[in-house]
């Protein structure tokens, strides 16, 4: 149940036909995994906690640094140095106090992935480097829990939901290697895609809409262009074949 607080808090979004009170105690009662606290993972996390998703796991091992901040809102100046993790807690805890914050600074790997996203209804890729991507795209697909992807470089990024066993999964889009390496980035661009996550994430948890399921969509800030592109789950993918 909502209270009156909360109610006046989010009166806004109830509003909207499609929410309601119904969709926002379904916000309400929600459990994200966010993986990353980044440039993807701060609008991912502000706008989640602005909304009113109930517990919001952040995991992140980073420390912040001074080239950080032209694009990850999230940390301001004087958090130089701090977890990343402590940082966003503290300015999504003051920005919402009805959300549950909880941190982990960890890196995400082989041996703790399954570990830490257990009990928790979706993933939320926020992470900059493909390798973890793979896993937790994997680990999603094992535990039968949407995946929301994001990515950006430079003035381009893009996005697409996986729900493991209807959807093509992340490793049905990129077939090959890819290796690790930093991506040039324009401060605003993770902000768009990001936002886009957190709007897929919202619909899906409160039931309404179309998702970005076997679509990729690709954003081009130069020219200010949206592109879908269809994609198709791979029968032989080593990830979610077999589901």
């Amino acid at each position: 149940m909502l209270t009156a607080e909360e109610i006046q808090r989010y009166s806004r979004q109830i509003m909207i036909p499609q929410m309601g009170e119904e969709g926002q105690e379904k916000l309400k009662r929600a459990r994200v995994f966010i993986a990353g606290a980044g440039g993807l993972g701060s609008p991912v996390s502000i706008y989640l906690a602005a909304a009113g998703v109930g517990h919001l796991r952040l995991v992140d091992q980073d420390t912040v640094d001074l080239t950080n901040l032209n694009r990850q809102v999230v940390h301001w100046t004087a958090d130089v140095g701090r977890r990343k993790v402590e940082s966003a807690q503290e300015k999504l805890s003051r920005l919402n106090p009805h959300v549950t914050i909880e941190t982990w600074s960890v890196t995400i790997s082989e041996e703790n992935a399954s570990e830490l996203v257990e009990g928790f209804d979706l993933i939320v890729d926020a992470m900059d480097n493909l390798p973890t991507r793979y896993l937790l795209n994997q680990t999603a697909c094992a535990r039968g829990i949407p995946f929301f992807h994001g990515a950006v470089n430079g003035f381009e990024g893009r996005a697409m939901t996986v729900i493991p066993g209807k959807t093509a999964c992340l490793r049905c889009l990129y077939r090959g290697p890819v290796p690790e390496s930093k991506f040039p980035v324009i401060g605003v661009t993770p902000a768009v895609i990001g936002c886009i996550q957190a709007t897929e994430v919202i619909k899906y948890l409160a039931g309404i809409g179309d998702l970005l399921a076997n679509r990729l969509l690709a954003y081009d800030g130069l020219n200010m262009k949206f592109t879908q592109f269809k994609v198709q789950r791979n029968p032989q993918c080593e990830h979610c074949a077999h589901l």
